[in-house]
């Protein structure tokens, strides 16, 4: 007996269906690894007036602190606030456990920036036409 699949394509945000595909993910994840949660991990910096300047926001979960977001306001790099706000961060994540940090980034953006706070190049996607080429890079905090 065969079944009938629908399959669509979806272009434009749907809050339903993501829920849905991280939920399955979820319990696979569970069924693999055991039961943790994921819980935010962010550190920010205001000015004065208390507009955000910068900040670093990610994840933690089975001793990981996956960094989604680094970002300095354009007048602010250059400061020492980014290598701030990261080494808060990652104070925070080895506080929680978490045994090492990964995150990618585009190759015009700051691989430099996080090989200097010790995250190293494990994996690349080359560059191509219209397309910057992107690292993923791990520090190991053992």
């Amino acid at each position: 007996m065969e079944v009938e699949l629908q399959i669509e394509v979806i272009n434009e945000e749907d809050s339903a269906v993501f829920d849905e595909l991280v939920a399955g993910v979820r319990a696979h994840k569970h069924e693999n690894m055991g039961p943790e949660e994921t819980l935010p991990l962010s550190v920010v910096a205001r000015d004065e007036s208390g507009k955000l300047i910068g900040g670093v926001s990610g994840r933690t979960i089975y001793k990981n602190f996956l960094i989604s977001v680094v970002w300095v306001d354009k007048q602010t790099r250059g400061t020492g606030l980014g290598r701030q706000l990261m080494e808060l961060a990652e104070a925070e994540a080895r506080k929680q456990g978490c045994l090492v940090a990964q995150l990618d980034t585009l190759s015009y953006q700051a691989p430099v920036f996080y090989q200097k706070l010790g995250f190293e190049i494990v994996g690349t996607v080359p560059e191509f036409p219209g397309s910057p080429a992107r690292y993923f890079m791990l520090k190991n905090y053992q």
